[in-house]
C-alpha cells in the first residue's frame, strides 16, 4: 500500500496571475515564494504557514461550484478580525457557519477570489476526526 506523508501543495486555477497574486498576498496574507517559468510565468508559488498554494494560469477554465473550495486556518482570537478585514477590503463574505459536529468543527467564513474560486477561513476547534 502506498503511504503518503502529506500534501505538498494545492493548485488553484486563475486567469490573471498578477491580480490573483495580489489578492492572495495582500488580502489573505500568504507569502510569495516564486514563479515559474521566470520569463512568462504560468505558476505563482505561495506559502501559508508550512503549506503551499500554487496559482496556475488557466484562462479557459470553467467555474467550480462552491462545494469545491480551499480552506485556510486562522487562530480563534483572530477569526472575527479576519472576517472584518475581508469585508473592509471589499470581499463579499457570502456565508458564515458555526459547526459543532462533523469532521471539521469551528467557525467558518466563505468568500470568493477574483476568479470566483470559493475559499474559506476557519478557526478549527478539533483535530479533524471522522
Amino acid at each position: 500500500m502506498i503511504k503518503t506523508k502529506g500534501i505538498l501543495h494545492v493548485t488553484i486555477p486563475v486567469s490573471d496571475l498578477a491580480r490573483s497574486r495580489t489578492f492572495y498576498t495582500e488580502i489573505l496574507g500568504l507569502e510569495f515564494v516564486g514563479q515559474a517559468p521566470k520569463d512568462d510565468p504560468h505558476f505563482v508559488f505561495l506559502r501559508s504557514g508550512a503549506d503551499y498554494v500554487v496559482l496556475g494560469r488557466e484562462a479557459s477554465r470553467v467555474r467550480f461550484s462552491d462545494i469545491i473550495h480551499h480552506a485556510f486556518m486562522v487562530d480563534g482570537d483572530a477569526f472575527d478580525a479576519t472576517v472584518a478585514e475581508l469585508k473592509a477590503k471589499g470581499v463579499d463574505v457570502f456565508r458564515e457557519d458555526q459547526r459543532d459536529e462533523g469532521v471539521f468543527t469551528g467557525r467558518s467564513a466563505y468568500f470568493h477570489d477574483p476568479d470566483n474560486n470559493a475559499l474559506e477561513v476557519i478557526h478549527l476547534t478539533n483535530n479533524a476526526k471522522a
